[in-house]
């Protein structure tokens, strides 16, 4: 049986457990949002609902030895990031902002108000069932020359350095990692020095975050 954990139950959380549910794969989910509401739109016999904090959750229930096969951040903060952040502590690792000249480095870059730096190949708001093929855009048909998480391996913006995790497509227009991915940029910013892009990003899009490891 194939375990995925779907962090933030909101529209896009909501439409992945819907459309993965009823793919015809042995599949159970672990619903995660701190909104009561959110959870009941998604009650089944093939979930279990948790109502708390998502980058809570993930920090008190993911390790080595309990994990599920993937993870679907879908809540509207930087879920790697933020998981990093919680389980280093302040003592050891601080977010900080990222610098203008990383925006010209990247496509249709777009500052949230959380510090974070959103970019995507598109300009226009893609299908949410888009099945992100290999080279072409599902929208204008052209060629999409680099992925995004390709494009933001390759950020050179002194001192920061770009770590990446790839979001894989599990269905149409769902992305998802997993926990070994997590682990592995654990341990690369308990390795580095300085000044950190830590990134996430599919094909098509991405989020950057900015920390500095004490």
């Amino acid at each position: 049986m194939e375990k995925i954990w779907i962090i933030g139950v909101g529209q896009f959380g909501f439409i992945s457990f819907q459309r993965l549910s009823k793919s015809g794969k042995d599949r159970h989910f672990v619903l995660v949002d701190p909104n009561e509401q959110n959870l009941l739109r998604a009650k089944g016999e093939n979930c279990r609902l948790e109502q708390v904090d998502g980058v809570g959750f993930v920090d008190r229930h993911l390790s080595p030895e309990n994990k599920p096969d993937w993870i679907i951040p879908a809540l509207p903060i930087h879920l790697a990031a933020e998981w990093c952040l919680l389980r280093l502590g302040p003592e050891r690792l601080d977010r900080i902002p990222l610098p203008p000249e990383m925006e010209m480095q990247v496509p249709n870059p777009l500052r949230g108000p959380d510090g974070n730096l959103y970019v995507s190949h598109a300009d226009f708001t893609c299908p949410d069932d888009c099945a992100e093929p290999e080279d072409v855009c599902t929208v204008t048909q052209t060629t999409r020359e680099r992925n995004m998480f390709e494009i933001l391996g390759d950020i050179k913006v002194p001192p920061f350095q770009p770590l990446v995790i790839r979001s894989y497509q599990l269905g149409p227009g769902i992305g998802g990692y997993r926990p070994e991915q997590l682990f592995d940029l654990l341990s690369e910013v308990e390795q580095a020095k300085g000044h950190l892009a830590v990134c996430t990003a599919c094909r098509c899009h991405g989020v950057v975050t900015g920390l500095k490891r004490l």
